[in-house]
């Protein structure tokens, strides 16, 4: 079989044992890394919890003087960063079984819950399984448009995706919230391919879970504060908010940028694991940014590493970074990244374009890969 990519340059094809080359090389950096898993990665992870507990701490103590405008915004920021450490560094990574080897009963990732509305058994199957093994085929990866937008051509159109823009908008204010509705498909509910029975366990799961989420932020802290009863029900609800807007800016990046790719389940019938891995590199795009930015982004800023090795460490992901994308660029495969601004921006560019039919927009360009896999090379008319 011949994975044949077409790229600026040319159509380059790639051998069915220069496929199985580059699956060989990267078991082996899995390999390489997981023997040295060790305490370096134990501090890294408790660092990151201690400053996530720090932020808690800061952030509900700065409430109760939130009668006085700065102690709010920092409050407020404050809160946010540990909200957004708890879901993208902690609870992410912690779900994906990156920490199970630590045998820490608090980073098991059978039993952690996070500091969301969506219960982590929902989320763990809408997206460790279903979209990290279905990564980018179209008809199996239900993160392709989430059920509601229209974020690749391969989405047929119709008039409802005239919203597009706002649905995203909407989607990305109340994030943590679309998140808990995904593993519902909301879409197949709609069209009658899902009843009552077959979601009853998942909303009883959502009712209870998003239950304690809201009595927590909305009502036990701000009655807490007593006087500064809706101020620090603001507080909250902004961090909650400033969250939700930074995880789907992050998450949006991570596979919508153009130059990503999207495929068939034909494409990707009987996939061997070299192709496996080389439609995770052609289907993810990273963030170029600074220690701190990818620790915020729980290092989902590199992507491409993480569906890779979704469960190794994510502090090792900057590690890897470079051989990954130095194996790319020896069998000329794109490394697609960016810095955050080029990224999202192509991502709102995508999302209002694809809103208007094809005929008036067209195709904007022609797709920066496109794979084909034949038996043999001369099948592919090379």
């Amino acid at each position: 079989m011949t994975i044949l990519t077409e790229t600026e340059n040319g159509p380059l094809v790639l051998s069915p044992q220069q496929v199985e080359e580059i699956g060989r090389r990267l078991d082996e950096l899995r390999e390489r890394v997981t023997a040295d898993l060790g305490e370096r990665d134990r501090e890294y992870i408790y660092s990151i919890i201690k400053a996530q507990r720090g932020f808690e701490i800061a952030g509900r103590g700065l409430m109760y003087l939130g009668f006085l405008p700065p102690f709010w915004l920092a409050g407020v920021a404050a809160l946010s960063v540990s909200k957004i450490l708890d879901n993208m560094e902690i609870g992410h990574n912690v779900m994906h079984g990156q920490w199970d080897w630590m045998r820490e009963p608090g980073l098991n990732s059978r039993v952690f819950e996070w500091d969301t509305v969506c219960p982590a058994d929902q989320w763990k199957h809408s997206h460790n399984y279903v979209h990290h093994t279905f990564t980018n085929i179209h008809g199996r990866d239900r993160d392709i448009g989430y059920g509601v937008l229209r974020i690749d051509e391969g989405q047929e159109w119709n008039p409802y995706y005239l919203g597009n823009p706002v649905y995203a908008a909407l989607l990305m204010l109340f994030f943590e919230w679309g998140v808990m509705l995904h593993d519902l498909e909301a879409d197949n509910i709609v069209r009658g391919k899902r009843s009552w029975s077959d979601i009853k366990r998942l909303v009883k799961g959502q009712v209870r879970k998003a239950g304690r989420q809201v009595l927590k932020d909305y009502v036990v802290f701000p009655l807490l504060s007593g006087p500064l009863f809706l101020s620090t029900l603001a507080g909250n609800a902004t961090a909650n908010l400033v969250r939700n807007v930074w995880a789907y800016s992050i998450i949006f990046c991570g596979h919508f940028p153009s130059g990503v790719q999207t495929f068939t389940e034909e494409e990707t019938e009987n996939e061997t694991r070299g192709e496996w891995y080389v439609r995770q590199m052609l289907g993810s795009a990273n963030i170029t940014g600074s220690t701190l930015f990818h620790i915020m982004s729980g290092n989902l800023s590199h992507q491409i590493e993480h569906h890779l090795f979704p469960d190794l460490p994510a502090n090792r992901y900057p590690e890897i970074a470079p051989e990954v994308r130095a194996l790319c660029e020896k069998y000329g495969l794109p490394y697609n990244t960016g810095p955050l601004g080029k990224q999202i921006g192509e991502v709102w560019g995508k999302l209002f374009r694809l809103a208007l039919p094809p005929a008036p927009t067209g195709k904007t360009s022609p797709p920066g890969v496109i794979v084909m896999r034949e038996r043999h090379p001369s099948e592919a008319g090379v």
